[in-house]
């Protein structure tokens, strides 16, 4: 073997760059949160090739001098560390985004690096250039107040990791992306991010509070967002939640659209993904996710920021008060949502409704409609007879009436349904309305003070049928069955461990288990409603939850399936018609359920049209 030596201070700077700077949307994350450190109120990113030939930012924050600029480029050197009583480095409480001291240095040793930066108090800027780790003197320039960093030819110095990047656009995807959460994070300060001359972003700074916070949400993930969005704000033990969650019915196909900011920091952490899949169990179905924006306000000294050095990972000083505060928070403002569902439903099914376009053979003769003293079907194209509807319209009482008598067919008044309407008080008393109808023996028609509402009568039932069958579950609790033979179930690392810690919480659930030994649990009780159970793969599977969500979700899941495969099958049917009594009664328990708006999959169970949509559909606005 050689013997022990110290290897190159540009070798070091190579080896940081590795962890620090893994690819342009890590450069671009680092320098823009020194920028957002540095006080800036606007922020201007421009990129080529995904990062790979240009990022250059620009920021109007407070600048540096000569000295600084001198510093800033040498490595583990920073502004950002307070001192504690011994006058030494405070690594426990981090008040900003960067503080390693490495970015910067770090990028130096494997890109070209130019900063230049002016102070309020300078009437010049300097300029300092860094080229595969050799540092350059820092020169007069000009420069505006504030700081402008170029990055050209990212990992020219190590060409080996530019092999390792994926394509342009993946990789402008990913700057896009680093900078959304810094915008999600910062709505105060204003960001643009320019991609080969075209604007992907362009977020003016928003106003101080709610509404400025939920406008910058709603610029970067969609104005529908901001229809969809339930406010949410809890206090527990020192620790603020606050932030916006998306409705049951409004969700996606991935968890990519689900967010975590602690003090400020954006961070990707399994705490979120557990919390929110917990809280929207009873919503949606195990593939779909909701669309949330969080944010955690804590104490410093309560949250380890130093985890990793990319700084995208936190560490809780007590996850699970964390944990319990996002779960109990999102609940509750499902609760307190009621029946409410997105708005998105309505507008998908005013967008059916309205005419198409006239097809292209007809348009070069759209004029010969409205010439002045014809007849309403004068110059039609494809006749020169007037359209059958001008001739029902000409002759009333004759066929047309006999063509008009059939659209009735499918929406089923009786006059039972007329004489209970008579009886039953106004729309305007009800939410959701008075039942005028049925369509399709499945689709229940109301009428609102201002619209009308359609009912999905079964998807409707379901979630009725469910909520009763929970209740009924936390009044008696779970039935459970005893094991014939107990089942013993081998576990790898601490999964017994931490399953025999939750034991209490897993019999609540009509799962009974306790200690086998080192490294194994015996089973002896399963609850009822499951049938024929894999006990070993349920066991497993616990395990796995706990360790990686800290909650025992597979058997709440299965539980959950199989009461909504109850209440699916306990529910009225698609198909059946209802009486005018039983339509009400459905609305009013609706009216009355939490959770009503979407059925346990995360379907609407009934669509809102407003009378103004409506009108404006047939012109009369």
């Amino acid at each position: 073997m050689s013997r022990i030596r110290k290897l190159s201070e540009g070798t070091i700077n190579r080896i940081a760059a590795g962890e620090v700077v893994e690819r342009p949307a890590s450069a671009v994350k680092e320098l823009t949160e020194n920028a957002i450190d540095a006080g800036a109120r606007h922020i201007d990113i421009t990129i080529s090739a995904g990062g790979k030939n240009l990022i250059q930012i620009s920021d109007d924050g407070c600048g540096m001098d000569a000295e600084e600029l001198t510093l800033a480029v040498q490595r583990h050197a920073t502004s950002k560390l307070k001192l504690d009583g011994a006058g030494r480095e405070d690594l426990l409480n981090i008040a900003s985004l960067g503080f390693r001291g490495e970015a910067l240095p770090s990028i130096g040793a494997v890109a070209r690096l130019a900063i230049t930066s002016r102070p309020s108090a300078d009437q010049t800027a300097c300029r300092i250039e860094v080229e595969g780790g050799r540092v350059g003197a820092a020169e007069p320039a000009a420069g505006p107040i504030g700081t402008r960093v170029e990055v050209r030819d990212l990992f020219f110095a190590t060409p080996a990791r530019l092999k390792f990047l994926k394509s342009d656009r993946a990789e402008t995807q990913a700057v896009s992306d680093v900078v959304k959460r810094l915008a999600m994070a910062h709505p105060e300060i204003g960001f643009t991010l320019v991609s080969e001359g075209r604007h992907l972003l362009r977020l003016p700074a928003e106003a101080p509070g709610k509404e400025g916070w939920l406008a910058r949400l709603a610029g970067i993930m969609g104005e529908e967002f901001r229809l969809n969005a339930l406010p949410i704000e809890a206090v527990r033990e020192g620790v603020r939640l606050e932030g916006f969650a998306g409705l049951p019915t409004f969700n996606r196909g991935t968890a990519q659209h689900q967010y975590l900011f602690v003090n400020g920091r954006p961070v990707r952490d399994k705490l979120l993904v557990g919390a929110v899949r917990g809280a929207y169990a009873d919503f949606l179905a195990r593939q779909r996710h909701p669309v949330v924006a969080l944010f955690v306000d804590i104490d410093t000294a309560e949250v380890d920021v130093n985890v990793h050095p990319a700084k995208t990972e936190v560490r809780f000083r007590d996850a699970g008060l964390v944990r319990g505060l996002i779960v109990g928070a999102l609940r509750l403002a499902l609760t307190e949502a009621g029946h409410r569902a997105s708005t998105t439903v309505a507008e998908t099914a005013l967008s059916s409704l309205r005419p198409e376009p006239l097809g292209s053979e007809l348009r070069g003769q759209e004029a010969g409609f409205n010439a002045p003293g014809a007849a309403p079907w004068q110059g039609h194209p494809l006749s020169s007879t007037p359209p059958a509807s001008y001739a029902y319209a000409a002759r009333p009482g004759t066929e047309a009436q006999a063509g008009f008598a059939g659209l009735g067919q499918s929406a089923q008044v009786e006059p039972a349904l007329a004489q209970e309407q008579r009886q039953v008080p106004g729309s305007a008393d009800y939410p959701l309305g008075v039942a005028r109808g049925q369509l399709h023996a499945t689709y229940v028609i109301s009428q609102t003070a201002d619209g009308i509402v359609i009912v999905d009568q079964h998807a409707a039932h379901e979630r009725l049928v469910y909520e009763r069958m929970k209740k009924a579950m936390a009044a008696r609790g779970i039935p459970r069955q005893l094991l014939l033979i107990p089942e013993v179930v081998d576990l790898d690392g601490n999964g017994a461990e931490r399953l025999c810690a939750r034991a209490g919480e897993l019999a609540e659930l009509g799962f009974v288990l306790e200690p086998f030994g080192e490294g194994a649990v015996v089973v002896r009780e399963v609850p009822g409603i499951l049938g024929k159970l894999d006990v070993q793969a349920l066991v497993r599977d616990l395990a796995d939850d706990l360790t990686e969500l800290d909650e025992a979700l597979s058997l709440k899941e299965r539980l959950e399936d199989v009461c909504g495969t109850i209440a699916c099958h306990g529910s009225v049917r698609a198909g059946r018609r209802l009486s005018g009594e039983e339509m009400n009664a459905l609305l009013r328990e609706m009216e009355e359920t939490p959770h009503s708006g979407q059925c346990n999959h995360g379907r609407p169970t009934y669509v809102e049209l407003k009378l103004s949509d409506i009108e404006r559909l047939f012109g009369r606005r």
